[in-house]
């Protein structure tokens, strides 16, 4: 029986996430599909992500500003197939908010009601400030996402660490604080410096996730594929790959087709049998066929 499998009989909520304040570190990863969804809640985390990332590890792409609705509302689903006791949050995409409450409305509401998600996450600070009042009075639960904005990376110069004077840092906070007060129930924090996260973390009700922001958040979130070392065209800092997953997996692919070329694959175990008296029959039935008479 797993070691979670106390916690694996009931579902995550969003009580829970609030619960855990003070208490004890979130587990959050990131799943963009059925076979990552499963793996990811045996592992006994807390909370999965629907990130927009998948329009890099998913979908090769340089950045995630590309990524659509109908493309996250696809991979929301295919998780929520995998998934049925982590609470389930999925990414809003670049520019399905940005531009006013009505927007971010339809936008959550499709990517709750198609894509199946129990909350939804968005980037930004006080700018935000109105859709995300607007989200949770409609009874939508929202995760805020602060310091290095990867929709916003061009704007900020780059996927570089935020919040590095204490002027900045400072704005950071009454972001957050602000964030909190509109009703947020969690807040993702990447590329923070340490110090910075965890006197942000103290001043908040609502817990912290860290992505790149020290050890003292209220949890942690990775992308998927950079635990499991399955991506490597950009490793940050704050990644650590608990497998050479690519490795691995290369290597089993290149067996496979060598013993395909050296035809050892497949063996007799591999293989189903008929019964001799059967196969005598068919014998028979193509001795007499036309083909075999041609």
């Amino acid at each position: 029986m797993s070691v979670h499998a106390e916690r694996d009989q009931t579902a995550v909520s969003i009580l829970d996430v609030l619960g855990a304040k003070g208490k004890r570190k979130l587990a959050v990863l990131t799943a963009y599909d059925f076979s990552g969804a499963v793996l990811a809640e045996r592992s006994g985390a807390d909370v999965l992500l629907v990130g927009d990332s998948l329009g890099m590890v998913m979908l090769g792409r340089k950045d995630t500003m590309s990524v659509t609705l109908d493309e996250m509302i696809h991979h929301c689903r295919a998780v929520l197939q995998g998934s049925r006791r982590c609470l389930v949050i999925g990414d809003m995409p670049f520019m399905t908010y940005e531009r006013g409450v009505d927007e971010a409305l339809s936008s959550a509401a499709r990517l709750c009601r198609e894509g199946g998600v129990r909350a939804v996450k968005l980037e930004g600070g006080r700018q935000v400030l109105p859709q995300v009042r607007a989200l949770v009075e409609a009874g939508i639960p929202v995760c805020g996402h602060i310091g290095l904005l990867p929709q916003r990376a061009a704007a900020l110069g780059g996927f570089k660490v935020q919040a590095r004077t204490a002027e900045s840092a400072y704005v950071l906070l009454q972001d957050a604080l602000a964030l909190q007060e509109a009703g947020c129930f969690v807040l993702v924090m990447e590329a923070v410096p340490a110090p910075v996260a965890a006197r942000i973390t103290a001043r908040l009700r609502i817990p912290t996730i860290g992505i790149g922001a020290g050890p003292d958040c209220d949890g942690q979130v990775l992308v998927y594929h950079d635990v499991l070392g399955l991506y490597s065209e950009f490793v940050p800092k704050f990644v650590k790959q608990y497998l050479q997953g690519g490795e691995l997996i290369g290597r089993a692919l290149e067996q496979y087709v060598l013993e395909v070329g050296k035809g050892t694959f497949p063996g007799p175990e591999h293989s189903f049998s008929i019964k001799d008296e059967e196969l005598k029959k068919l014998d028979q039935l193509l001795e007499g066929s036309p083909a075999a008479s041609a």
